[in-house]
């Protein structure tokens, strides 16, 4: 299966999920490398957007990555708190990743977008045992 990343040139090629450890997200806490990524182009710039302010857009660059299709867990919104789409996110979120991440049986996790419901991102576990097994099939510069 193919995913999505956009993220700033000096990052394309860092796939050790750093940012998102220092940081914590919707989808991890503080200490779990974990790497977003999406199902389309257009949700991974979605994604991309509602997290830069306007006026500090930097310069991008857009990944495509390859990730095992028989290494992915599918969390559905059936399976999630009412308010799963709130902003700031609810705390059960970065939970039911968490646990997702010490049990490590797979390599992604399929959640909904909060932002396009039906969409799809991808969170890849980057200490997973078999993670260097995803694949780096483009970088390109990418212009917003």
């Amino acid at each position: 299966m193919l995913v999505y990343r956009i993220t700033g040139r000096k990052y394309a090629n860092d796939l050790s999920g750093i940012g998102p450890a220092k940081y914590g997200g919707r989808w991890n806490k503080k200490g779990s490398p974990v790497l977003y990524t999406g199902e389309t182009k257009e949700i991974a710039l979605l994604e991309t957007i509602v997290h830069t302010p306007p006026m500090l857009i930097p310069k991008l660059s857009i990944l495509t990555l390859e990730i095992p299709d028989f290494s992915i867990t599918k969390i559905e919104i059936k399976d999630l708190p009412p308010n799963w789409y709130d902003y700031p996110a609810p705390t059960i979120l970065s939970e039911i990743s968490e646990n997702w991440i010490i049990e490590s049986k797979s390599i992604a996790l399929s959640v909904p977008s909060c932002i396009i419901h039906s969409a799809r991102d991808y969170i890849l576990n980057c200490n997973h045992k078999d993670y260097k097994s995803i694949k780096v099939v483009n970088i390109k510069n990418f212009h917003f």
